[in-house]
């Protein structure tokens, strides 16, 4: 019995480079790591506990039983990431192509029980060939298990995928009902059917990076919230994607040590341009607002017209949402509309406080954008924020016309607390169109209907199109200097730091899907 024992020690001691303490040198870092590689340059040096390495699989079909490998396919455990715990399981490709079989199914979700019932974050490293022919039904059904955990944990504990190999078929779902999902360039892809299919049903010559590579779903399909150069890059962005994360919704995000000093910034006085139709990055009102170099975006590549982070404010986390001018004038369409409405949604689930910086013309026209359903797309992002209980607090820049206005963040769905910049145009529409529209007889039956445009033009800009009217009923808090700006915020935020909501009893909300 020693002997067996020592045995199956001896194994499992060798697979494990040396007993967990390995470092991946610098030469190493462009190369794909092994599953154990992964595992140990993600967590704490000497924290990682492995659970299930002896466990084999169960299939005596097709010769099966004369391959069986230690931990069939799937590394799983626990460690620390920066002393916080959490669970993580490492696909093995090595290992009958890290495909899925019925225990592989079951060790993973013996950690996700885990994690829900601790209050942890999972991290899944996924690189498998999908579902072990072999099993049949039994590695569909493990799918299922996993699938079903991963809603189970949705909202409950942070979820995060790194795609590091291939994902395909029914595995591509469990990361999609993950909270955020890396994929890791030119190594990575993820997609339903391959090639071949593709081929045989619709004659599509494609490749496997064309089809779902880390680059397509990182800017057309949006499956991807990042992408990564290398597997030591992946990891270093799940690190940091934690640190701005609570370890389950049943706590806040750690805020580090802040001190209020002097926070006026005058660099923030001179990015919006007077002309009104000239774009400007938003980035730079970003920048110029939270803690130095903490903002961490996600899906940067994807419906650019619309940022979407992660930064500190004053030590605090926060999500920023705001509105890109320098990509389709910071419009909202189908694209944009979906990936802040899951953003928002996040940020709620997790006790996150939301910061809208807004400077929004109204929603993208054109058939294209109505036929795609503008309408159900746009309203996901009017409920995620009327649902939304976290503080949330709203900066207008600039514009905010029409029903735009409305859905981001406005003091009428419940926004906390709305600043606005003097030059802030908060109206229905531009006042160019406003006053074709409104004073058309006039400018018509004029002698000179271009100087009466702009005459009527002016006229509505000064009614309407500033943040002093909205300011008088109350619609903006204050109207305050660009420079004050993240003074105004930190001190708001630390005001709503304890906000709580008392929701209507209900199973739960129909958002328009």
């Amino acid at each position: 019995m020693d002997t067996k024992i020592k045995t199956l020690q001896d194994k499992i001691a060798l697979s494990k480079l040396g007993g967990g303490q390995s470092r991946i040198d610098k030469q190493h870092q462009k190369k794909k790591l092994t599953a154990r590689e992964r595992i140990l340059y993600l967590l704490d040096e000497g924290s990682f506990e492995e659970i299930g390495a002896l466990v084999t699989h169960r299939t005596k079909d097709f010769g099966m039983e004369n391959q069986k490998f230690y931990g069939d396919g799937v590394v799983t455990g626990y460690g620390t990431v920066d002393g916080r715990l959490v669970y993580v399981f490492a696909q093995d490709f090595t290992v009958f192509g890290g495909s899925l079989s019925e225990t592989h199914a079951e060790k993973i979700c013996k950690i996700m029980d885990m994690a829900v019932n601790v209050g942890a974050p999972i991290i899944g490293l996924n690189d498998s060939g999908g579902a072990r022919i072999q099993e049949g039904v039994r590695s569909l059904g493990g799918y299922a298990d996993i699938f079903y955990r991963n809603v189970q944990a949705s909202g409950v504990i942070p979820q995060i995928s790194a795609i590091m190999g291939p994902c395909a078929g029914g595995a591509v779902y469990s990361p999609a009902m993950t909270d955020f999902t890396i994929m890791v360039q030119d190594t990575s892809y993820m997609f339903v059917t391959g090639p071949n299919v593709v081929k045989t049903v619709t004659n599509e010559e494609v490749t496997s990076e064309e089809l779902g590579g880390a680059s397509v779903h990182s800017t057309k399909s949006g499956v991807a919230h990042k992408t990564s150069a290398n597997d030591v890059e992946c990891l270093e962005d799940v690190k940091k994607l934690l640190s701005y994360l609570p370890q389950s919704n049943r706590e806040k995000p750690e805020s580090l040590e802040f001190e209020l000093k002097d926070e006026v910034r005058e660099s923030l006085s001179d990015i919006v341009p007077d002309n009104p139709n000239k774009p400007y990055d938003m980035h730079s009102v970003i920048e110029g607002i939270i803690d130095e170099d903490s903002f961490y975006e996600i899906h940067k590549d994807y419906a650019e017209n619309i940022i979407v982070g992660f930064a500190r404010l004053g030590g605090r986390s926060i999500g920023i949402v705001a509105n890109q001018p320098m990509f389709l004038a910071g419009v909202l369409g189908v694209k944009s509309s979906k990936k802040a409405a899951r953003f928002v949604r996040f940020c709620d689930a997790f006790n996150i406080p939301l910061l809208v910086l807004e400077d929004v013309p109204g929603f993208l026209p054109g058939t294209d954008q109505e036929w795609n359903g503008i309408i159900v797309h746009g309203a996901k992002l009017l409920y995620a924020f009327s649902e939304a209980t976290v503080p949330r607090v709203t900066v207008i820049t600039r514009k905010a016309y029409g029903g735009a206005y409305d859905v981001m963040n406005s003091k009428h769905i419940g926004a906390d607390m709305n600043f606005a910049w003097p030059n802030a145009e908060i109206a229905v529409m531009g006042a160019k169109g406003a006053a074709e529209i409104i004073f058309k007889k006039e400018i018509t039956s004029a002698d000179d209907p271009e100087a009466k445009w702009k005459e009527k033009e002016a006229e509505y800009a000064e009614l309407f199109a500033n943040p002093y009217s909205a300011a008088e009923r109350g619609y903006i808090d204050e109207v305050i200097l660009p420079k004050n700006t993240r003074r105004k915020l930190i001190k708001a935020f630390s005001m709503l730091e304890n906000k709580e909501v008392s929701e209507p009893k209900r199973k739960h909300g129909n958002i328009p899907l």
